[in-house]
């Protein structure tokens, strides 16, 4: 009976927790610190979006992170159908003669702290890019620049190596400010918790875990963001955001599809979904004996992955299934060569190989077992998902994958990983950075002299239709030595509430659903 009553009372103490924490939740703080509750909900011009977690925000370091729009400006920017267009920078040039960008600034402009944006700060940011030291993930998109002069203090004169004609895409990235930022460590300083920039919003507060808070720019070269406050509220998992938006403490957010029909029914929500040109894949660690030795096994597992069935199941018919980094634009090639699902072709492709089943059921070579683990991010739980079908799958013909949930990922000591990347811009952006051999966004060591060539040779040819054969090529060389599984393409679902106007639903959407904000200083409050 005292245990009886020492149960009774324990529980009863968890419920007392769980009711005083419920109301301190729903009295937080709905200052510029964040808000617990919706400020849309309270009759305010502000919008509480449901984001990732961050710890630095600079972009010329880091590329991941929708805040970037919001925060900075670049000389160009992209449109609602992904083309370049005039952003700081009202006009450029190109001399081929010279191989020389000359982009003639606004006149005008200001970052966020008052002080003028000028032509020594394009030059700053592009250093720093390209300075080894620190590291930038974005640095193979530069690599051509020769040369940097300002004549003034309007005109940015960039002469390349050699003709790159993606480079007025690369331009879109955010300026920074040499006054804040000069003779200091970018990668350590605390302008990276502070940022400042000339986007449409500025940081007001950052609760470092909870929320970001942002205010219009009312100096933007863009006119004057018609949204008050724009507050990005911390909230990792995808699931949760599902459950905040519900509650009410949340305007907008990605969701999964599977949280997106429960939502809908939630009245004052519109669910967009949105195509995007975001994949996922299993990436293999080629710097791990098994595939260092055994390459090939990246196009031979990618026969035994039914993505049809990965769609349906965890995507819920909200994507496609994936074969290419270049499917979603004008550059794919739809003759390649796809690895549709057929688990026997896979088999007898490892028995050609020289795997045979041991004991265990598992194939073997050298006396090693082929197995290994996929790793996915805990916060996401679609990839989690695509992990565990993908390893069961693969289970299935006799290799021992397992799937694990991680918090972060090792990329250098982890087996393969459910990885995301995809552009709907120029097909140099997202290739060259990922597949050629060392490049900054190279996580896992693969390397084939063939792709290096092919996309150097891509990336500094003017003609549009050579460009476009050489992309087919690349795409060929590729299934000849796979460097992932593809699996698919998400669409993205954001879920807002119905007086939040101006999101352009048509427009396709690239790496993480980045991009749906690229007219935010449009979008009003009804």
């Amino acid at each position: 009976m005292k245990m009886k009553r020492k149960i009774l009372t324990t529980i009863l103490c968890m419920i007392l927790v769980i009711i005083v924490g419920v109301a301190l939740a729903g009295c937080g703080d709905s200052s510029e610190n964040g808000s617990t509750a919706s400020a849309m909900a309270a009759g305010e011009n502000t919008l509480v979006y449901g984001s990732q977690d961050y710890t630095a925000i600079n972009p010329a370091l880091y590329e991941h992170g929708e805040i970037n729009l919001l925060l900075f400006a670049g000389l160009t920017a992209h449109d609602a159908e992904n083309n370049v267009v005039p952003g700081l920078a009202k006009t450029w040039e190109f001399d081929e003669k010279t191989l020389t960008y000359t982009f003639q600034l606004r006149e005008g402009l200001t970052f966020h702290d008052g002080q003028p944006l000028t032509s020594a700060d394009v030059k700053f940011t592009l250093d720093l890019i390209l300075d080894e030291n620190n590291q930038s993930e974005i640095i193979s998109n530069y690599t051509d620049i020769q040369e940097i002069n300002c004549p003034d203090d309007l005109t940015v004169e960039i002469k390349l190596k050699q003709i790159n004609v993606a480079f007025p895409d690369y331009m879109t990235i955010g300026i920074l400010p040499k006054h804040l930022l000069e003779e200091r460590d970018p990668a350590t300083d605390s302008f990276n918790q502070n940022p400042v920039g000339a986007g449409p919003y500025k940081l007001v507060s950052w609760d470092q875990g909870q929320s970001i808070t942002m205010e219009r720019f009312d100096q933007y070269y863009g006119g004057t963001p018609k949204i008050e406050r724009v507050i990005f509220k911390i909230v990792p998992e995808i699931d949760a955001r599902a459950m905040q938006l519900r509650s009410g403490e949340i305007d907008m957010a990605m969701i999964t599809a599977k949280t997106s029909a429960s939502v809908a029914k939630e009245s004052g929500y519109r669910i967009y979904q949105m195509k995007t040109a975001d994949y996922r894949a299993i990436a293999y660690n080629f710097a791990k004996p098994v595939f260092s030795e055994n390459p090939e096994l990246a196009g031979i597992l990618s026969y035994a992955i039914d993505r049809d069935a990965i769609v349906k199941s965890v995507l819920l018919g909200e994507g496609e299934a994936a074969y290419s980094p270049l499917q979603k634009g004008a550059y794919n090639n739809e003759e390649m060569e796809r690895f549709d699902y057929n688990p026997k072709k896979a088999e007898t492709l490892l028995q050609e190989a020289g795997w045979t089943k041991g004991e265990s059921g598992y194939y073997e070579k050298d006396g090693e077992e082929l197995g290994f683990v996929i790793s996915a991010m805990a916060d996401d739980s679609v990839r989690v998902d695509m992990a565990k079908m993908c390893a069961a799958q693969l289970r299935s013909i006799g290799i021992n994958a397992t799937a694990e949930a991680k918090a972060s990922l090792d990329w250098a000591n982890q087996d393969c990983c459910i990885i995301g990347w995809g552009s709907p811009f120029d097909p140099d952006d997202h290739t060259y950075k990922i597949f050629s051999t060392g490049a900054g966004d190279n996580y896992t060591a693969y390397g084939n002299t063939a792709v290096d060539r092919i996309l150097e040779k891509a990336r500094h040819t003017e003609d549009d239709s050579a460009r476009k054969e050489l992309y087919m090529e690349f795409q060929e060389e590729l299934t000849k030595a796979m460097p992932y599984s593809f699996i698919a393409y998400v669409d993205a679902s954001y879920a807002v509430r119905e007086n939040v106007k101006g999101i352009t639903e048509n427009t396709v959407l690239g790496h993480h659903g980045v991009g749906v904000f690229w007219n935010i200083a449009e979008w009003e409050i009804q």
